[in-house]
């Protein structure tokens, strides 16, 4: 078995050109109305919405409510900082969490939040 995750957008080459100008994902398969992107063995697809083909819960475009899509990095405030210079707003800045883990938060153009992370162990 094989977990994965997709967003239903209205944005498709806008959001296909985020996660691979900001984060260096691989396009794994790039149509009209499918990309799928891969990232360090993760994966992600990005679907046109209103597709008649579709069954209709695949058809609305997410707003961004109630998901997330997590980047693993090795230096968050290095990401940051790096992010920051493209011009990209950051939403959450640089955090450290009691449980170790120290991250920022970027919105990708669906407004999904990207949370971008470096696990640390706590202190």
């Amino acid at each position: 078995m094989k977990l994965w995750s997709g967003v239903v957008t209205a944005k498709l080459a806008e959001s296909r050109d985020f996660y691979i100008r900001l984060f260096g994902c691989k396009v794994l398969f790039d149509s009209d109305w499918f990309v799928l992107l891969e990232l360090g063995g993760g994966e992600l697809g990005l679907l046109a919405a209103n597709l008649e083909s579709q069954a209709e819960p695949f058809r609305a475009p997410s707003d961004g409510t109630g998901l997330w899509v997590v980047v693993d990095v090795d230096d968050a405030r290095a990401e940051q900082e790096r992010l920051r210079a493209m011009g990209v707003p950051i939403m959450v800045a640089l955090r450290d969490e009691p449980w170790g883990d120290r991250h920022f938060v970027v919105r990708d153009p669906n407004g999904v939040a990207v949370d971008v992370v470096e696990h640390r162990q706590p202190q």
